[in-house]
């Protein structure tokens, strides 16, 4: 018997045991037990070196990784553009809702898979991510939206990670920009007394209370049934979101426009849906005075459904259409705008209402665990963005502690202005 032969016969190991051993190509060979593949066969790695000591040293570094559950699973390698499109069409939809599923899409098929789409996936390397990041902003990207991208990516080859499809997340090490945190600029007292003296000249008033009151989001507010309004108990349930619409075209792609302008467009997404979170879903308090107001938008309602007559649907929107239909986003922020506009109130975002309501919260005293169950926050990170308020407010609230927004029949504000009835938040 050879002198590799004997060799051979006294370094094998048994079955699912790690074994180095001189091949007759004279090369040193070691062959790794690292789990089971696909088919219930075991995984056995192998590796090939010029000498027993670097044949060792690449067996243990097999056995560690398999240790530590960080070795790449075996079959074909997968590149950044299948992984992708493999996680975003199969994986991220039993995950997420349809909204985020839209962001998740334009980030993988527009920006990712176009630009790091070709690499392997566990040779992608931070310095390739950062590449693309610069060349984003060479480009004239905002960092919001490369930060976007960057969450995206990094929650994908976070799955990647756990399916043992890569060693390491490579995005976790990646340098996105930095985002300047955007200055939050709640409206003060005096522009939200303006503001729901202006609503209360048109029809639906209600609405920019309950924005400016209880810092609901457009979609839940427009939401919202009289089923999850309880007027007496002075409790609303907020359990739903109304969705921007999407489209796709009804004339096969023919009308040469986009499908949301496509003369047959249908709609593809559903009306409503549930809200986002666990902490979205919430029991919200009413201050007596909002109670009133909602009251009065009850009885103005039902005058509309006796004008409207055979026109209206009953559908029991809080915020309907003059024929009972759901008010949709778009008509809601166009109203948003004009309201801004008869009230000379500076313009800002629909969002801007929320801030108020959040704001005010905090500078009332109100805890933050508190205020996480009226905003519907999920973490106590979002109160810090409420920190830094402008100084009027601060002083509006500290003056008007027992009537911040809403003042009593007859009652004035210090500048003389006259007040309507009711108050934003109760007092602690």
């Amino acid at each position: 018997m050879t002198e590799a032969n004997n060799e051979k016969k006294r370094t094998r190991q048994p079955n699912g045991r790690s074994s180095i051993y001189l091949g007759k190509d004279g090369r040193w060979h070691g062959r790794v037990t690292v789990g089971i593949r696909d088919d219930g066969k075991p995984d056995r790695r192998h590796v090939e070196r010029k000498t027993r000591a670097e044949a060792t040293a690449a067996v243990r570094e097999l056995e560690q990784q398999r240790d530590a559950r960080t070795i790449r699973k075996a079959g074909r390698p997968w590149t950044v553009k299948t992984w992708l499109t493999h996680w975003v069409e199969n994986i991220a939809p039993l995950a997420v809702n349809e909204n985020t599923m839209v962001g998740y899409g334009v980030a993988v098929r527009k920006h990712l898979i176009p630009a790091l789409g070709a690499h392997r996936l566990d040779k992608l390397k931070p310095e390739h991510i950062e590449l693309f990041y610069g060349r984003m902003q060479t480009d004239g990207r905002k960092a919001g939206t490369i930060h976007q991208i960057h969450r995206t990516f990094r929650t994908a080859l976070n799955e990647a990670v756990r399916r043992g499809h890569l060693a390491r997340n490579p995005v976790q090490l990646a340098k996105a920009p930095r985002v300047s945190e955007e200055e939050v600029e709640p409206y003060t007292v005096e522009e939200v007394q303006r503001l729901l003296r202006a609503a209360d000249e048109g029809r639906n008033s209600a609405r920019w209370a309950v924005a400016l009151a209880l810092g609901l989001r457009q979609g839940e507010a427009l939401g919202l049934k009289w089923a999850d309004v309880n007027l007496e108990r002075g409790v609303l349930m907020v359990r739903r979101s109304r969705r921007r619409p999407r489209y796709a075209h009804g004339c096969e792609d023919t009308c040469g426009r986009k499908a949301g302008y496509c003369p047959q467009r249908q709609r593809t997404n559903p009306e409503t849906a549930d809200t986002k979170s666990r902490a979205g879903r919430r029991a919200v308090g009413l201050p007596s005075q909002l109670v009133d107001l909602l009251r009065m938008h009850q009885a103005k309602q039902a005058d509309e459904r006796a004008t409207a007559g055979d026109d209206w649907t009953e559908e029991g929107w809080l915020f309907a259409t003059p024929t009972g239909r759901g008010t949709s986003p778009r008509t809601d922020y166009d109203d948003w705008k004009e309201l801004l506009t008869d009230a000379k109130v500076r313009d800002g975002r629909l969002h801007d209402a929320r801030h108020t309501a959040a704001t005010v919260l905090l500078i009332l005293g109100v805890s933050e665990r508190a205020v996480m169950g009226l905003m519907g926050w999920s973490t106590t990170a979002m109160a810090a963005r409420y920190q830094h308020m402008v100084d009027s407010v601060r002083r509006d609230v500290a003056r008007q502690v027992d009537g911040l927004i809403w003042k009593p029949d007859g009652a004035r504000s210090d500048d003389g202005d006259d007040g309507p009835a009711g108050a934003l938040v109760p007092a602690n």
